[in-house]
Parts: C-alpha cells; structure tokens; sequence
C-alpha cells in the first residue's frame, strides 16, 4: 500500500502556537519534490507535546492541504489504549489512509499486552495500522513472534521498523508474509533495508532533503543501486547530523536553515540543538548540495 520516501513530518511553532501557514507550505513543497506520503504527529512531530485536540488538528490540516495527491499516514501513539482508539477514529473522519501506532510506551506491557492493546484497536476502528516499532522510544519492542500473530488481523498492513536491526526484515518477512508492508524508520539503513524486502523509508531526512529521498527510493524501486548507493553516500552525512542532538531539534535546524519560513521553535523539554550539532547540520547540507 505505501512506498517511496514518506518524511515524518516535522510541525512548525511560532510563539508556543502550531504553525499552521507554515505546515501547509511544507507540506506542498514535500509533495512537489517527490515525498509519496506523508506522517503527522509522529515522534518528529513532537506529537508528545500536544494536546489531543490539537494532535487531531494537525491530522486534519495534513489530510486537507494533501487533498489526495499522496497518502496520509497519521500517527496515532498513545500509551492510553482509549487515547489511541479516539486519534484513530478521528484520523479515519478526516480522511487519512493509515495510522502509525507505537506500541504502548512508559506502561511497559508484555507481549500479551502489546497484542490486546492493538487488536482492541483493530476492533474500535477499522482504518489500516501501520505498527510503528521503536523500542529506543517506547521501551517495549514489538517481537518479530507477536509481529506475526498482529499480521494476521486484516487492518494491520505493516509496519515502520526503528529497531536498528535489518536481521528483522527477513525474519519479519518469513513470520509476516512478503505482502507485509515493512517501511524502514531508519535512513541511514534504508539502504540495506529496502534490499532485503523493504518498501520504503518514513523518513527524517525527508523533511530536509524531500528531493533527494525521493530519487533514492526511486532508485532503488528500479533496482538501480549504483544510482541509489550514491545517493545514500551524498545524504549520509544529513542522516547522521539528524541526531547530533535530541531530535527534532537538528531537523527544525535544518528546516529553518532551508526554508526560513519554518521557524525552528521547539517545545519542552526539547531544547535547539547545540553549536556541534548546527555545525554538523550546516557541514552536510553542504555536502548535500542543499546551501
């Protein structure tokens, strides 16, 4: 159901405020250069920082300023089984196409716990899941066993792999079938990913460099890797400065630093990147051939 470069989605804040003129201008340029899709209130999103009102807001922003020329994925984590079903629910009102749900952070819950918070999901609310793994996050990892057993409900259609192990995608792809959507959350291992059976990349990168992800992940779709092994060599630096700090602060950075009108405000407790990192972001962006 979704390929290509698919950015998750930085939100723009000026004074405290979503930015919502700068949102939908971001959202236009990500779709004129290449992005196949799209994720609001994802962890780049700084979705922990919002109220419910305003995450499903920002969902409903997305899905109308995209208007149907790509897909919208929308995040839908919470820790609150009842918080995930309502983001769900409204995320299928406003027209999205997916949600992408982490398993539930900071409760901790066993495997049997994972498994009854989101086929709970599947029962309140019939819009596909893209299951978002990302125990660096979340603390609890989805198992490759219970990822197999999630496969099965018909609404659960893949998944975004931030575990940092491409082992996972062939034994994902053994234990979940090869029509499984595995999208990696990963771009500096998109490469190897998208190799081994990948689909994809939802990407942080992307929100920078929507063109470029974009030719990469074209690339790779026509098995040109030699085209796509030296794109991944001109954006690895980027993909690398991303994390130099607490993200998003380096990509809002970055954003700001390409589109001024994308202010880099953050919300606490993030706080701007430090001067290493703007000095790593600036010293890829070069080398990118972005600035």
């Amino acid at each position: 159901m979704f390929s290509g470069s698919i950015p998750a989605l930085a939100t723009p804040f000026r004074d405290g405020a979503f930015d919502e003129p700068a949102f939908r201008a971001l959202i236009d340029w990500q779709i004129d250069n290449g992005s196949s899709g799209l994720v609001p209130c994802g962890t780049t999103g700084e979705a922990a920082t919002m109220s419910i009102e305003e995450h499903d807001y920002i969902v409903r922003v997305c899905v109308e300023q995209a208007a149907g020329r790509v897909p919208v994925i929308a995040g839908c984590g919470s820790n609150d089984t009842k918080v995930a079903i309502g983001h769900m629910l409204n995320a299928k009102a406003a027209g999205a196409s997916a949600a992408l749900v982490v398993p539930p952070y900071y409760n901790r819950p066993g495997q049997d716990g994972v498994r009854a918070h989101f086929k709970a999901l599947t029962e309140a609310c019939d819009l596909p899941i893209m299951l978002y793994n990302v125990p660096a996050r979340t603390v609890t990892d989805i198992k490759v066993e219970t990822m197999a057993k999630l496969s099965r409900f018909p609404t659960i259609i893949g998944v975004k792999d931030a575990t940092g192990d491409l082992e996972r995608v062939s034994a994902q792809r053994a234990q979940c079938g090869k029509k499984f959507c595995q999208m990696s959350g990963n771009d500096e291992l998109a490469l190897g990913h998208r190799a081994m059976g990948g689909m994809g990349c939802i990407s942080v990168t992307a929100n920078v460099a929507p063109a470029l992800c974009a030719q990469f992940q074209a690339a790779m779709a026509k098995g040109d890797y030699k085209t796509a092994l030296a794109l991944n060599d001109r954006l690895y630096p980027l993909h690398s400065a991303m994390f130099s700090d607490a993200s998003p602060g380096p990509v809002k950075y970055a954003l700001h630093r390409i589109r001024p009108d994308f202010l880099p405000d953050l919300r606490l407790p993030m706080t701007p990147p430090d001067k290493k990192s703007r000095k790593a972001v600036d010293a890829a962006l070069v080398y990118a051939g972005l600035i």
